[in-house]
């Protein structure tokens, strides 16, 4: 079977046909010339969803991605270090003394699988700051993904690439510049590293744009496309919160009259609103905040989106 013909079959009733239901909704709405707009958080990327989401990518499904900025060096990180990532057996089980003997090995350790940061994150700063060093003698002033787009594209990675390049979606992202939104990228190991090299006067913290930028850039991309969108939450977060209150922002704040709200929506959480996390909130209380409509096709999948978003796109692909 086809993921597709697995899911249409097995996956009828409760949780598992919100799921089915959401993968079939999705298909038709991308079959009749729509888009997603795709959000990205927690550590989906070190959970390696490049290996369905590139290929979304590359088939021209996806149209725009906002993630937090560990999604968008994790994705890198693993395409330079790959054979250098560590797994751990039983991570359920691991002691406070055994994370702290990861820590003296130079090990990250993201759930089951550690990043190792001399091969992955030194190795990425390195390469970044002579990026970041000729934009500050130029004075050139860009957001942080622009960045990693120019040094993937210029090729100077190329044949350092450790992890199969046709599973990074930054790569697919950056070969076709597909607009990204990273709000918040300073809390990312390379955020924090720029910070510090700003700390030390080497680099100035005018190179890189802020989230205002990204905010602005948002709206000239929402009022310029011209194609529905499904916006798809994967996660809760900075990433989702972001990028869905762009139409209240242009209808409510800048009072544009003539602004289409999303056109389908889908939230992958295991957040409730009554634990007073707004990103477990469910898809109907947009509606009283001017992003959805109550025609708004909606689906509320609670469940872990490392199982659920690879089951969608392996859907949408008929894989």
């Amino acid at each position: 079977m086809t993921v597709r013909e697995f899911v249409d079959e097995h996956y009828r009733h409760f949780n598992a046909g919100t799921v089915s239901g959401a993968a079939r909704s999705l298909t038709g709405f991308l079959s009749e010339g729509g888009q997603l707009f795709l959000t990205l958080a927690g550590a989906m990327s070190t959970a390696e969803i490049g290996r369905s989401l590139a290929q979304m990518i590359r088939t021209g499904h996806v149209a725009a991605i906002s993630c937090t900025g560990a999604n968008l060096e994790e994705d890198v990180f693993n395409l330079l270090a790959h054979d250098a990532y560590v797994k751990v057996p039983s991570h359920e089980d691991l002691s406070p003394e055994d994370d702290l003997q990861l820590f003296e090995r130079h090990l990250n350790r993201v759930t089951d699988v550690c990043i190792p940061e001399e091969e992955a994150i030194r190795k990425l700063e390195h390469r970044l700051m002579k990026v970041w060093s000729v934009a500050q003698a130029e004075g050139e002033s860009l957001l942080p993904h622009q960045y990693l787009y120019r040094l993937l594209t210029s090729g100077a990675l190329k044949d350092e690439y450790q992890g199969d390049p046709s599973n990074s979606w930054v790569l697919a992202a950056a070969e076709v510049d597909l607009p990204l939104y990273v709000p918040g990228w300073e809390d990312s190991t390379l955020g924090n590293i720029f910070a510090a090299r700003c700390s030390q006067g080497k680099l100035s913290p005018d190179i890189v744009l802020s989230g205002t930028h990204y905010m602005t850039d948002l709206m000239s991309f929402y009022q310029g496309a011209n194609t529905p969108l499904a916006f798809l939450q994967s996660g809760g977060g900075i990433a989702g919160d972001f990028p869905i209150c762009v139409v209240p922002l242009l209808h409510q704040d800048l009072g544009e009259t003539e602004v289409e709200l999303w056109s389908w929506f889908c939230q992958i959480t295991d957040a409730t609103a009554s634990f007073g996390g707004y990103s477990g909130a469910p898809p109907n209380e947009k509606i009283s905040w001017g992003k959805l409509g109550i025609d708004t096709p909606k689906f509320n999948i609670q469940s872990d989106a490392t199982i659920v978003l690879p089951l969608l796109f392996g859907y949408v692909l008929d894989l």
